[in-house]
């Protein structure tokens, strides 16, 4: 499942986010295409924002994208973007791929990186990066303590979960989840951290574009 329904308020653009240029066509059509030559998808469920369904799966069929099955209209979350996107995958789903198209550079090791711990018996696995500078936990600008770093890292996607796992877990409260382990940690689900790609860079700023444009 690709989230692409991110509004992109911190961009700056005059449209969503995933429909900005990224070179010579838009951010979205990049994660597409890489999920779609991937042999570990089967099926691509875009979950575009409101009103920008037709284009997205405009797009799907001019790079020739026949893995994407249906588009369907985000939500204004993005715990709400999921539920809508997975209640359009198949019943018989083993497993799920949830993928920002904020990141457009995935790569099939990735994809393969956090399969692995499906097969292992876990319920989920989200990619990490250790985090380089030191945290501290703030209250009302006071520092509250000094958290061991090496304990935390920043999670990226995609994330794969059991299928039937990630369901319940989006029948909870989703309303401030910022990712789908956030929630499948939630009812007792075994989350393994694998490593991250520092390539797997969020799109948030016209800044990270430039970047993004420069990896390709």
């Amino acid at each position: 499942m690709l989230v692409a329904a991110g509004r992109g308020e911190r961009f700056g653009a005059d449209r969503p986010k995933a429909f900005v240029k990224l070179g010579e066509r838009v951010l979205l059509a990049e994660s597409i295409e890489r999920l779609e030559r991937s042999g570990w998808v089967d099926k691509i469920v875009v979950v575009a924002p409101p009103g920008w369904e037709e284009p997205a799966i405009l797009l799907a069929e001019e790079l020739g994208c026949g893995k994407v099955v249906v588009t369907v209209a985000g939500g204004a979350t993005r715990g709400r973007s999921v539920q809508a996107g997975v209640a359009e995958v198949a019943d018989d789903a083993a497993v799920v791929l949830v993928h920002d198209a904020a990141r457009p550079l995935v790569t099939d090791e990735i994809i393969e990186r956090v399969l692995a711990p499906i097969g292992e018996g876990w319920d989920g696995a989200v990619p990490g990066l250790a985090l380089p500078d030191t945290v501290k936990r703030v209250e009302g600008g006071a520092v509250i303590e000094t958290l061991d770093r090496a304990k935390l890292v920043g999670a990226q996607t995609p994330q794969a979960f059991v299928a039937s796992i990630l369901r319940e877990a989006l029948t909870g409260n989703v309303e401030a989840a910022s990712d789908c382990s956030s929630l499948v940690e939630a009812v007792g689900g075994r989350v393994r951290a694998v490593a991250g790609d520092p390539r797997l860079l969020k799109v948030t700023t016209a800044r990270d574009l430039e970047l993004v444009q420069r990896w390709l």
